[in-house]
């Protein structure tokens, strides 16, 4: 199981210390299960496939040898033809999307709402996007950002003719948030 897990993680491209950040597994677990003095668990498992971007099967070695290898994400498409490109690979945590909604040529209804746990900040980069969040309707231009509690019904929308909207969205399916570092403008002033 060692080899075939430092073959994935050298087909990917990443190094223990990238992985090991990106999974919050430690660099010597890490180091131990590839060269094999210790068994990784089901769980670690999991997130080493999401951060190689392969099945389960590919890193056990059940999969067909032609599946193996690093795969190009691609954009998932909605029922209502969005776009969905995933940006992160990982399990748990913060997870980030670039979301693109087509044009349109008339003006849209209401977006519908859904409400789930999590917490949500979202950042418009191209067009208007319509905000229903709750009873309060926003409309965001590029540079705009939101940020909510996902119990909240919300829903997105185009806001109009004009062309498409592209978003980025990061979602902390436990609640997660961001957390800003930058020092608050007062205590510049001195």
């Amino acid at each position: 199981m060692g080899p075939r897990l430092r073959t994935a993680r050298e087909q990917h491209g990443a190094t223990l210390t990238g992985v090991s950040r990106a999974t919050g597994i430690s660099l010597s677990t890490l180091s131990r299960i590839e060269t094999g003095r210790r068994k990784p668990t089901l769980e670690v498992l999991l997130q080493l496939a999401e951060a190689y971007d392969v099945s389960l099967d590919e890193l056990a070695g059940t999969a067909p040898a032609a599946a193996a290898g690093p795969r190009t994400p691609v954009p998932q498409r909605s029922g209502n033809d969005k776009a969905v490109l995933p940006l992160t690979r990982y399990v748990g945590g913060l997870h980030a999307h670039k979301h693109v909604l087509p044009a349109i040529d008339a003006p849209p209804a209401r977006p519908r709402q859904v409400s789930h746990d999590g917490y949500e900040w979202l950042c418009v980069l191209y067009g208007r996007l319509w905000l229903a969040l709750g009873e309060q309707d926003l409309v965001l231009s590029a540079g705009d950002v939101a940020e909510f509690d996902t119990r909240t019904a919300h829903g997105v929308a185009n806001a109009g003719p004009g062309g498409p909207v592209e978003y980025l969205i990061m979602f902390g399916p436990q609640g997660e948030r961001l957390r800003p570092r930058t020092p608050a403008p007062d205590r510049w002033a001195r």
